[in-house]
């Protein structure tokens, strides 16, 4: 009887569930792709760039205390500190200072529109689309009564899990915009420091690092989505040749939830990754 066919049912839930999936990561390169200047159709850095004079004041006066502690810290004679070439260099470093403090936003939309065409570069690629195969579908839409009754149960577990993992992921993309547009206009106060001597000047040196680490986290994403969908399209392992159709296919709807977990767990931890692997 029809009625107790739960095979297309079973089917047309997964379907919509990994369509749902596939849609959430089609955003998600969307979004990475984009630079937090346009993201949101710019309201968001517009308040940016209202508060950034605020902090580039603040910055410029800070050149000169940073300066000035800077010399102070490094003087050990006084007369000799003033030669020229010392007199030289500590003026180049006040100059440096107080232009990075000036442009720092142009300096820093410049990582923005670099960052987001690589990651557009690598969305244009050919990227797998998580799908029920041909032949699990097949096995899916015949299987028996009771046997269905198990896949109902496991699809509707899986599917909820996909389905929070799809918005998990999408909350981590727009919280990395939010930690960008909350760090950038800090850098007016980091890029000051540049002025004083290596102890002040290091707190730059660790702005820095943290910027390119949450910029540098949407390449990291991205590649830990196409390599996870690489997964999943590989097909089952080889040590299930032996089970039976409907248990394959089970293990292969788990491995398929698995992995997009995993997916949102590295994308998760992209920043911590990048900042491991490029020694930030």
């Amino acid at each position: 009887m029809e009625i107790f066919k739960l095979g297309d049912d079973i089917l047309a839930l997964l379907e919509m569930v990994l369509g749902f999936w596939n849609n959430q990561i089609n955003l998600v390169f969307s979004l990475l792709g984009q630079s937090p200047v346009s993201f949101k159709g710019g309201g968001p850095w517009a308040v940016v760039e209202n508060l950034q004079p605020l902090f580039v004041g603040v910055g410029s006066g800070l050149v000169v205390l940073f300066f000035v502690i800077g010399f102070c810290a490094e003087s050990v004679d006084i007369k000799n500190e003033f030669r020229f070439e010392a007199m030289l260099r500590m003026l180049i470093r006040l100059g440096i200072a107080q232009w990075l403090v000036a442009n720092n936003l142009t300096i820093l939309k410049a990582f923005f529109s670099s960052i987001g065409a690589m990651v557009s570069h690598l969305g244009n690629t050919t990227m797998a689309q998580v799908s029920i195969g041909v032949g699990e579908a097949e096995i899916i839409e015949n299987l028996g009564f009771a046997t269905s009754l198990v896949f109902l149960i496991l699809s509707v577990v899986l599917s909820l899990i996909i389905l929070i993992c799809g918005f998990f992921i999408i909350y981590t993309v727009y919280f990395r915009f939010l930690k960008i547009m909350v760090i950038v206009p800090l850098a007016a106060i980091a890029f000051s420091t540049l002025a004083g001597n290596r102890t002040v000047s290091s707190t730059c040196v660790r702005y820095f690092k943290y910027f390119l680490s949450v910029v540098m986290e949407a390449v990291t994403m991205a590649l830990a989505i196409l390599i996870c969908n690489a997964f999943i399209s590989a097909g089952l392992p080889s040590f299930t040749g032996g089970y039976a159709d409907w248990a394959q296919v089970l293990i292969y709807l788990c491995e398929i939830t698995f992995t997009i977990a995993l997916t949102v767990g590295a994308c998760k931890g992209a920043q911590s990754l990048t900042g491991r692997a490029l020694g930030l």
